[in-house]
């Protein structure tokens, strides 16, 4: 593995470890000051990484799956942070500290909705990682060295379609509510 999969790999284990950490500085230990600078760590890690990609490719590297791996979880993790921590917040609560409601499965409209707007993140996080790989691709100007960044953006605009069907179809056919266990 290279060193951008590497640093993906801590980019991304570093970003759970800082949700964690601040999950647990907020809840268990109540410094909600130390809470917010762990969860406000998060785009200082996607900042590193932007970082190190752009750097290993601008000084020669061939782009690499990993390469354009790094604009994709750059993208995901902007247009999605905040929900993700927001998951995480509502999950933390309920599972380890006992308190709120259960998180509930959505159905019907409601799932709907909540599957469009997670696709509508979606299309933000190709807004900004694609704009990334472009960049690159136009900064670089040399298509045997960034043909990889190509095949992904491809890939990942096939992808991005397929997710928005997939959510428009719910609103054609709902997702059913599972029915009740009788004991």
């Amino acid at each position: 593995m290279n060193l951008i999969a590497w640093m993906i790999v801590a980019c991304e284990i570093g970003f759970w470890v800082a949700i964690l950490a601040g999950m647990t500085a907020r809840y268990v230990f109540n410094k909600k000051r130390l809470g917010l600078f762990f969860l406000a760590l998060t785009p200082v890690i996607d900042a590193a990484l932007l970082i190190v990609t752009a750097s290993d490719l601008i000084n020669g590297a061939v782009a690499t799956q990993a390469h354009a791996i790094a604009a994709i979880y750059l993208g995901v993790s902007v247009a999605f942070g905040k929900s993700m921590i927001h998951w995480a917040d509502e999950r933390f609560l309920y599972y380890v500290k006992r308190q709120g409601s259960k998180p509930q499965r959505k159905t019907g409209y409601a799932h709907a909705r909540h599957s469009m707007k997670g696709s509508l993140q979606h299309v933000l996080a190709y807004l900004i990682g694609g704009s990334f790989l472009a960049g690159l691709i136009y900064y670089i100007g040399d298509n045997a060295r960034t043909e990889a960044l190509q095949q992904m953006l491809k890939l990942w605009t096939l992808i991005l379609g397929i997710d928005l069907l997939i959510s428009a179809s719910y609103f054609i056919w709902p997702k059913p509510e599972k029915a009740k266990k009788t004991e």
